[in-house]
């Protein structure tokens, strides 16, 4: 991995922040490395895969 990127300061190491955002690809680079996609999916920095959080259509709402 690249050495560059900037890391998490020690007293945000439980809550990451966002680096780099790509929203027109529907990613997020966060600062301890990990990936966020759009569909709440990730790629951790050391390849484990978190599977997407999607809520059940039937608890959506929608405006009327």
């Amino acid at each position: 991995m690249c050495s560059r990127r900037p890391s998490c300061p020690a007293a945000d190491a439980r809550a990451p922040h966002v680096v780099i955002a790509r929203p027109e690809q529907g990613w997020s680079l966060l600062c301890d490395g990990a990936i966020v996609f759009d569909d709440t999916g990730e790629l951790l920095p050391d390849g484990r895969v978190v599977a997407p959080h999607r809520v059940p259509a039937e608890r959506l709402t929608t405006a009327a």
